[in-house]
């Protein structure tokens, strides 16, 4: 198979889930990152812990960790994972008033966990709009995106620095 067949597409064009039992099972990581740029003033309660439904960041990082866990649940034709760790870390930035999000993801497995690192920084950028958007409902989610990924046939793939610097 190479690279622009349509691995999910079958032969008449139907949707399938890729046969994987022929996989060598590796230890496979992925690394995802995101941000959310709030307004002066949702920043300011949200690292003084002062937002009316309690400690965002808390809450934020438990959903991630759940959606992690769930990604076969929320997007098709993804595999069910025995997600064996989800870190996720949380970095203030006060010149832009924005919360940035790395998540990263570890499983020993025949199919990687890139959807799951994308899918917990996701949840957890999702879960700070919820909590803040009593405060300030202009917040701006994004990029999320892939930073890393280890493990399987394909190796090891790092995000380039002139890549980083675009988004």
């Amino acid at each position: 198979m190479n690279d622009s067949t349509l691995t999910h597409i079958d032969e008449q064009g139907r949707a399938r889930m890729v046969d994987i039992s022929g996989k060598a099972q590796t230890e496979r990581r992925a690394v995802a990152t995101g941000t959310v740029t709030l307004g002066p003033k949702a920043f300011g309660m949200l690292v003084d812990r002062t937002i009316p439904k309690g400690d965002v960041i808390a809450v934020a990082r438990i959903a991630g960790i759940m959606a992690a866990k769930k990604v076969d649940e929320l997007i098709p034709l993804c595999h069910p994972l025995p997600v064996e760790s989800v870190e996720i870390d949380f970095k203030y930035d006060d010149r832009n008033y924005a919360v940035h999000i790395d998540a990263s993801v570890s499983v020993s497995g025949r199919t990687g966990v890139e959807m799951e690192a994308l899918t917990a920084v996701s949840m957890a950028a999702l879960t700070i709009y919820d909590m803040c958007k009593a405060v300030e409902k202009g917040m701006v989610i994004g990029p999320v995106r892939l930073e890393y990924k280890s493990g399987g046939k394909s190796g090891t793939w790092k995000r380039e620095k002139k890549e980083q610097s675009g988004g």
